[in-house]
């Protein structure tokens, strides 16, 4: 089992993320998103307005999006992150 924060922090670092929803369905409108990451306290209808793009996997954060935000390593709280590349992280491990 993968170390999400770890995961998170290389992903943030080495990678290319979106952060929030209207980022998250523009990139799933292109096509673009590897996988969508929405926080565990994120609204229903958000959550089923980025999963009907369908055109990218979606992960349930375990947590908040405060908890979302600090895995970043973000002073801030991140509702949705879209996996754009995973750069040098296991992010996409999360699928299997």
């Amino acid at each position: 089992m993968i170390d999400i924060t770890r995961e998170l922090r290389t992903l943030v670092t080495t990678g290319k993320v979106a952060l929030g929803a209207e980022q998250a369905k523009k990139a799933l409108k292109a096509k673009s998103a590897k996988l969508v990451i929405v926080a565990g306290n994120v609204s229903k209808g958000n959550a089923e307005a980025i999963a009907m793009f369908e055109s990218a996997p979606v992960y349930k954060f375990p947590g908040t999006s405060l908890e979302l935000g600090s895995a970043c390593g973000k002073p801030f709280s991140v509702s949705v992150l879209t996996v754009l590349a995973p750069g040098e992280s296991s992010i996409m491990s999360l699928l299997k």
